[in-house]
């Protein structure tokens, strides 16, 4: 994890780096792939009052961008105001994916999966009979009914002429057609 300390019209102080590495090195808790922290200090006169403002910037891998601004006139109740909201954030990313109820890849054992397939493929294997298609030629609606009716099936797969996926079917009464 790279990390920056900037100071802006503020000097920044050994005592005071230390202060934000340790605050930063408690951010490694959550294991998140966090690729860089940046912490800005800056000191701003407002209405003749000294205003400071510390902000975090966090760049996790695949995330956006965190970004939390704390003003106040203290600057290390600014930084561990700031600290605590950027945990607040980390915990709840964090708890998002350990909640998900994913299965891993890793969990995944390939020759159990592969062995059920073919057990219950050889189960079926009196039902059903696997049958060549034939090509799928764009066709107009009304050759595709005609097909279907000299065939003497029960529903009809084809591609229209505007390239359209089509399934042209017999409905139950016999004597009317569906199309998709």
């Amino acid at each position: 994890m790279n990390t920056s300390i900037v100071g802006r019209h503020v000097n920044v102080t050994e005592e005071l780096k230390s202060h934000i590495h340790n605050t930063i090195d408690a951010f490694k808790k959550y294991n998140l792939d966090i690729v860089s922290v940046n912490a800005i200090i800056s000191q701003e006169q407002k209405h003749g009052k000294n205003v400071i403002t510390f902000e975090y910037v966090l760049n996790i891998a695949h995330q956006d961008a965190i970004v939390v601004k704390q003003k106040d006139k203290d600057l290390h109740a600014a930084i561990d105001i700031a600290t605590d909201r950027v945990c607040k954030i980390l915990r709840r990313h964090s708890d998002k994916i350990k909640g998900h109820k994913a299965t891993k890849l890793s969990e995944i054992s390939v020759e159990e999966e592969v062995d059920k397939v073919a057990k219950e493929l050889e189960l079926l294997e009196e039902e059903i009979v696997p049958v060549k298609m034939k090509s799928y030629k764009p066709m107009e609606i009304e050759e595709a009914l005609t097909e279907l009716k000299a065939d003497g099936g029960v529903f009809k797969v084809f591609y229209d002429l505007d390239d359209n996926f089509r399934v042209l079917y017999k409905m139950k009464d016999g004597k009317h057609f569906g199309l998709y």
